[in-house]
């Protein structure tokens, strides 16, 4: 099946009222809510407000999808690193938190994609600006400990050794927020982040810090929820499905600035059952 002929399946299996909601697991049926996991020092995708109160474009796209299936929210703050253990463990029912589709993390959890994700450089102003990480020879990277950007900037050291270079210094945070912090007082060179937390920062904090030209990673993200509820998957897709067919999604990702990151077309939650 061609994926706009997927895409039209999704859309036609929603024709009767009520349909999404059916095979939701019995805990959240029961409380009428949806727990996600998030690691909430991820501008503008999820984050704190001044109030403490969880914001974003991945908060507001959950609270859409609870709503549409009659539940509530609840958000759980999870460092990146412990995002999976915690679902697994039970702390929660999904992890939104631009999880990316890898195929390790398939293994253990399935992965509804709702967004492509990218990966730069930041760098805070007047400091030399470069795209690929192996240029960072001989310097100090900050990236959060679990992320890809930590694992492209280790990819990058076994280049610099195979060159007989020197490696990147990678300096791990628990959070984006702390990585940020360290890029902004000169303890590091450059801050390995998505690039709509780098084009957040950079929006935010006018001439302080600049990004390079262009991402040099990119990538599915996805919702993740544990292999044994599959009918929680199932309403996540249908739902995000219609989301994107009335405007509901491009709506959210306009808001944030973050148009580029959409899909053009719902896709099947992976790895495809």
């Amino acid at each position: 099946m061609s994926r706009l002929a997927a895409s039209a399946a999704l859309c036609a299996a929603l024709a009767a009222p009520g349909l999404a909601a059916a095979g939701l697991p019995d805990a959240i049926a029961s409380s009428k809510t949806l727990t996600f996991c998030s690691a909430l020092s991820q501008p503008p995708l999820e984050f704190v407000d001044e109030n403490q109160t969880p914001v974003g474009a991945d908060i507001e796209l959950g609270d859409e999808l609870a709503k549409r299936l009659d539940l509530k929210t609840k958000w759980i703050n999870i460092p990146f690193s412990g995002l999976i253990p915690a679902l697994q463990a039970g702390q929660c029912d999904a992890i939104l938190s631009q999880l990316f589709i890898k195929a390790p993390r398939l293994e253990v959890i399935d992965q509804v994609p709702y967004a492509w994700s990218q990966e730069i450089l930041a760098f805070k102003k007047g400091s030399p600006v470069v795209d690929d990480p192996v240029e960072m020879s001989g310097k100090k990277v900050a990236s959060v400990t679990g992320t890809t950007a930590t694992v492209l900037l280790e990819q990058a050291n076994e280049k610099l050794k195979a060159e007989g270079k020197a490696p990147i210094t990678i300096v791990e945070f628990p959070t984006g927020t702390a990585a940020f912090q360290q890029l902004m007082i000169g303890q590091v060179d450059a801050y390995g982040a998505s690039f709509e937390i780098g084009q957040y920062y950079d929006q935010h904090n006018p001439g302080e810090i600049v990004t390079g030209s262009k991402p040099f990673y990119k990538i599915l993200t996805g919702i993740g929820v544990r292999k044994d509820e599959k009918g929680l998957s199932k309403a996540l897709e249908e739902q995000f499905a219609l989301m994107m067919k009335d405007g509901s999604y491009a709506a959210i990702y306009k808001k944030w600035g973050i148009e580029s990151d959409m899909l053009d077309a719902p896709m099947p939650t992976q790895p495809a059952n």
